[in-house]
């Protein structure tokens, strides 16, 4: 019986990558870095630090990361601002597990600002779960089971007792290797790449009915 469901943020409930990637892309090439979108595919799901990070060793750049991910916040939030939109089915499906008497936990790889700004964006607040988890908070990044591992504690649940969204290869991982069921969404992966789910949807609009019930 599932009592909890555990969000990831981008790629579940919002499409920021194009946003984020193309922060970045503006961040490096103050640089002097010509970065390229297919450069932070690998990165997807693991949070800024490596998504910048990671590309940042790919051109064997030594950066502070927390200088450059405060840079491309800065930009990410100029350009997203009024362009974010809530994923197709997003907002009635938080809606349906509020009101299936489910408990709510968002957990997200990106930092605090960017996890604000994306809410915010979207008509959402942290408000709307019952905790919320940042990759600010957690050492070990998806696809470490220890995000959801602490999400469903904080909603005072065992991980198999909750389902949790993703959208990420990196985070169907984190949610097996935690002990939870997961639901993946087609938003940024193959429905082949993540095989690993208990189930798979093109979006929050045709959920399964057997996952909640």
């Amino acid at each position: 019986m599932i009592r909890g469901v555990l969000f990831d943020m981008d790629g579940v409930l919002v499409d920021s990558e194009e946003y984020i990637c193309k922060a970045a892309i503006h961040m490096f090439s103050e640089l002097g870095i010509d970065a390229r979108p297919e450069d932070f595919l690998p990165f997807v799901g693991m949070g800024e630090n490596r998504y910048i990070g990671g590309v940042a060793e790919k051109y064997n750049l030594r950066v502070d990361i927390n200088k450059v991910k405060a840079r491309t916040y800065e930009i990410y939030e100029t350009i997203t601002k009024g362009n974010l939109k809530p994923l197709p089915g997003a907002i009635e499906f938080v809606k349906q597990c509020r009101s299936a008497g489910l408990r709510l936990a968002l957990a997200t790889s990106a930092d605090s600002v960017k996890m604000e700004i994306n809410l915010r964006e979207i008509g959402l607040s942290v408000n709307d779960f019952d905790a919320a988890v940042n990759g600010l908070e957690v050492e070990r990044k998806k696809p470490f089971p220890d995000i959801y591992i602490a999400a469903a504690g904080r909603i005072g649940l065992e991980p198999a007792e909750c389902l949790v969204v993703e959208d990420a290869v990196s985070g169907v991982r984190a949610a097996k290797a935690a002990g939870c069921r997961c639901l993946a969404v087609t938003t940024s992966f193959s429905k082949e790449k993540l095989y690993e789910a208990d189930w798979i949807c093109e979006s929050l609009e045709n959920v399964p009915d057997e996952v909640l019930f």
